[in-house]
């Protein structure tokens, strides 16, 4: 099968990620989740003219002279609880922030410019030029605004809105359940014995960090020896909405998922994506329907891969739109690009003017780890491109870093 580009890989990935399903949780089992409906105000904001200030809610007098008057105190309002009378000129109501403001008031004299004396309050003639220090009714949002929509990401502050809104629970889009498996018998879990021959296995690590991180529901199904009985049993028992298997995606001896896949029905829909790094990654159905997304082994690759195909998938699933890349400028240059598309692990820097600028690292290995972990952006370079100078902007996928 020949290698397929980078964007229709991330077609036919996206084409196939589940419809959105919702389901129904209060606002603190909320936070990380994404709506999966617009979140609308069920009153506004507050709902009534409010004071902005501790003082007394006044008619303003018609003429300056008036303010000279004694006005009368003639109750209190509240937060929570108003002055249920009515107000009128030359009459005070002792008010606090929050509270709601008497009908007929047209100002809240703030209550250090107050003098209360004689069985009276007196203001001090600079309150006739001083703001009204009300908050209109709906001043932050109206009945029926839309608040959220659907396909956000809910953090605090967004919860915080549909509270104020009135939503005591709200419609989320159900989290993508994604299944890890990881291959080879080189492979260790950390914190284990390692043999001279062995490695520690960091993939899956990632993977369910970033698959949590991206609102999916990860599980991972521990490392695979390097034997298709053991993988087919594993595979076969898997339920998931996606099975992402890492490693054993070339065509070595010991290279076993493709045999594993093949005899449970694995009908692909791509083998190869014409990329750097990550051609040998692979996309397709088993026979009874479930997805299977093959990863390559070599870090480097395996989460290159899973920025550009995984993560769509599960913004897919969440109904959330793709990202889109930016371009920045080189701070440094990078050579001409051979035949495969390419994803540069690069870090940000600010030149000596203060601009942004990105620096692609030297080494692009991609069995390398570290430089993943002290990158900040993907640099992409289309086939073939030619040598880009210091100052060009070039795409680049940002990586979300905490």
């Amino acid at each position: 099968m020949t290698p397929i580009t980078m964007n229709d890989a991330i077609e036919i990935v996206v084409s196939h990620s589940p419809a959105v399903s919702r389901i129904s949780k209060g606002l603190r089992h909320a936070f990380g989740r994404v709506a999966a409906e617009d979140i609308d105000a069920r009153r506004d904001q507050p709902p009534f003219a409010s004071s902005a200030m501790d003082g007394y809610a006044i008619i303003k007098p018609d003429a300056p002279s008036g303010w000279e008057d004694t006005f009368v105190a003639v109750g209190e309002s509240q937060a929570g609880a108003r002055f249920r009378g009515v107000l009128a000129k030359g009459e005070a109501v002792r008010i606090f922030t929050g509270a709601p403001v008497p009908e007929a008031a047209t100002a809240v004299v703030l209550q250090e410019n107050a003098i209360v004396a004689d069985g009276g309050i007196r203001f001090e003639k600079d309150a006739s030029t001083d703001k009204p220090h009300i908050r209109s009714q709906g001043h932050d949002f109206h009945q029926g605004d839309i608040l959220i929509t659907a396909g956000e990401r809910l953090d605090a502050w967004r919860l915080a809105l549909a509270a104020a809104a009135g939503r005591g629970s709200l419609l989320l889009a159900k989290r993508p359940r994604i299944a890890i498996l990881t291959t080879g018998n080189e492979l260790v879990p950390p914190g284990g014995e390692a043999g001279t021959d062995q490695i520690f296995e960091s993939n899956s690590v990632a993977l369910c960090s970033l698959v949590t991180q991206w609102g999916g529901k990860p599980r991972v199904h521990g490392i695979g020896p390097d034997d298709a009985e053991v993988l087919i049993g594993r595979i076969a028992s898997i339920d998931a909405d996606l099975i992402v298997t890492v490693g054993g995606a070339s065509v070595g001896d010991y290279d076993l998922v493709k045999p594993a896949l093949a005899r449970l029905g694995f009908r692909a829909l791509f083998e190869k994506v014409n990329v750097r790094p990550g051609k040998p990654t692979s996309f397709g159905r088993l026979q009874d329907d479930r997805l299977v997304l093959g990863l390559p082994g070599n870090p480097g690759a395996c989460l290159t891969m899973a920025q550009l195909l995984l993560k769509p998938f599960i913004r897919a699933a969440l109904g959330q739109a793709r990202d889109s890349a930016s371009c920045l400028p080189l701070g440094s240059a990078v050579p001409a690009n051979g035949p495969r598309e390419a994803y540069l692990r690069a870090q940000l820097a600010c030149s000596p003017q203060g601009q942004t600028v990105v620096h692609p690292f030297a080494d692009q290995d991609s069995a390398m780890i570290r430089n993943f972990a002290e990158a900040d952006v993907l640099i992409k370079r289309p086939a073939n491109a030619l040598c880009a100078d210091i100052g060009e902007c070039v795409p680049v996928i940002p990586l979300e870093r905490l």
